[in-house]
């Protein structure tokens, strides 16, 4: 499906000065000089935003005049998370149109039958070897074997190389790098010459995630986040503006966040005897594998009832879930009621927030708005999958997807048609 546009309509952007150009193996730079190319009828770029941990319902708090304006010039809903509500699945769910447990990023932290004893984490440098990425291919692969020009400031996975493939420019995550600079940067790269200007690109803020969990989703500290991220939306619509540049921009969450307290624990202990199972991963949910002649005395201590958590099997995870059948999910999951952490006996926790909860939990639902030239202005949409984003951007850049488990049919009412 392609998304036909009405040239002229421009969405307004952001920053101020000018980063490095992009180059794929350049860390960011210092601003330098930047030869603008002259005046000209661009065509419609599409900007893929992620604003990592805003909740849907971070909208309505008056914070955040230059979303809720997006919003008004175009189309908004309460997205639905994959399950589970983690950071690099979804943002991996999102550029491939694929939910987790069909895109290889089953967790933030998981392990692989084919590599015992390795264990992939965002913090390490697993997170860099293509073997975890290559079960899905991300859009900006995609549009690049299609001869779509594509650039990336910062998006988990962007780092890693597709066939020998990678998005024509990008940037190495640094969580130093500001807010301000990665707008600058994107900004940079649009200033070339339309023969070398990115057609797709993406943007990534971590800043509200990282309150939220620090403080908790109502805490003044992330409510600041908020608003700190919001003028740098700002600033990035001022910018496309003040180069004329058209763009479709979409701006989305990857989860939302629900406030957690040393109130609401479980211990790992209170499920299952800890010498009997090799632990994966815990907090909102555990996974984990008995221990070889375990096996019978862990099912038969996770699957008896449990207050505030439900343990399955793998391969009895509620279907809605759409979870459990990629050899990375360990054997058994339990996870917590909302706002419900399972923790070693060891661990201490103090209030704040977290996410991966039930992605049908109001506390998961995530920011969607976009506004620009392919989209009808002040529509509410239904809350749709977060793996329908994939074939809309596919749509707006004009490159035929590969399959994925998206649909564009909840977002046609937002579109406009010639």
């Amino acid at each position: 499906m392609t998304v036909r546009t009405r040239s002229g309509l421009a969405i307004l952007a952001a920053a101020l000065a000018a980063l490095l150009p992009g180059c794929a193996a350049q860390p960011l730079s210092p601003p330098v000089a930047v030869q603008a190319a002259p005046a000209e009828a661009r065509e419609p770029v599409t900007i893929l935003v992620s604003i990592d941990g805003f909740r849907a319902d971070y909208l309505d708090r008056g914070e955040t005049p230059n979303l809720s304006r997006l919003a008004a010039e175009g189309a908004r809903a309460a997205m639905r998370p994959s399950f589970p509500s983690k950071t690099f699945p979804n943002h991996y769910a999102l550029v491939t149109g694929l939910r987790p447990d069909h895109n290889g990023i089953v967790d933030n932290t998981m392990e692989d039958p084919r590599r015992p004893g390795i264990t992939f984490k965002i913090s390490n440098d697993q997170a860099l070897d293509p073997f975890w990425w290559d079960e899905a291919e991300p859009i900006w692969i995609t549009a690049e074997r299609q001869h779509v020009r594509t650039a990336t400031m910062f998006w988990p996975g962007a780092e890693v190389a597709h066939d020998g493939l990678r998005p024509s420019d990008w940037q190495h995550f640094d969580m130093n790098v500001t807010g301000q600079q990665r707008v600058r940067g994107v900004i940079d790269w649009l200033r070339r010459p339309a023969a070398i200007r990115p057609r797709f690109l993406t943007v990534y803020f971590d800043t509200v995630d990282t309150a939220g969990h620090q403080y908790g989703p109502d805490a003044p500290e992330t409510d600041a986040a908020i608003r700190d991220v919001d003028a740098r939306i700002g600033e990035l619509v001022h910018d496309l503006a003040e180069l004329r540049q058209p763009a479709n921009l979409v701006v989305v969450a990857d989860h939302g966040m629900a406030a957690t307290s040393p109130d609401r624990v479980v211990r790992l202990p209170d499920l299952v005897d800890p010498d009997t199972v090799h632990l994966v991963t815990d907090g909102p949910y555990a996974g984990m594998d008995a221990l070889p002649g375990h096996e019978t005395e862990v099912a038969a201590a996770l699957l008896r009832p449990h207050d505030h958590v439900q343990c399955w099997r793998k391969t009895d995870i509620p279907t809605r879930l759409h979870y459990g059948t990629n050899p990375r999910v360990p054997d058994f999951y339990c996870l917590a009621e909302t706002g419900w952490l399972i923790v070693k006996p060891d661990v201490e926790i103090h209030p704040g927030g977290t996410h991966g909860y039930d992605n049908a939990a109001p506390e998961m639902r995530a920011l969607f708005v976009a506004a620009g030239p392919a989209f009808r202005a002040g529509v509410r949409l239904e809350a749709f999958d977060n793996v329908d984003v994939y074939p809309l951007l596919a749509g707006l850049i004009g490159i035929t997807p590969r399959p994925s488990d998206g649909t564009i049919s909840p977002l046609e009412p937002a579109l406009r048609t010639r």
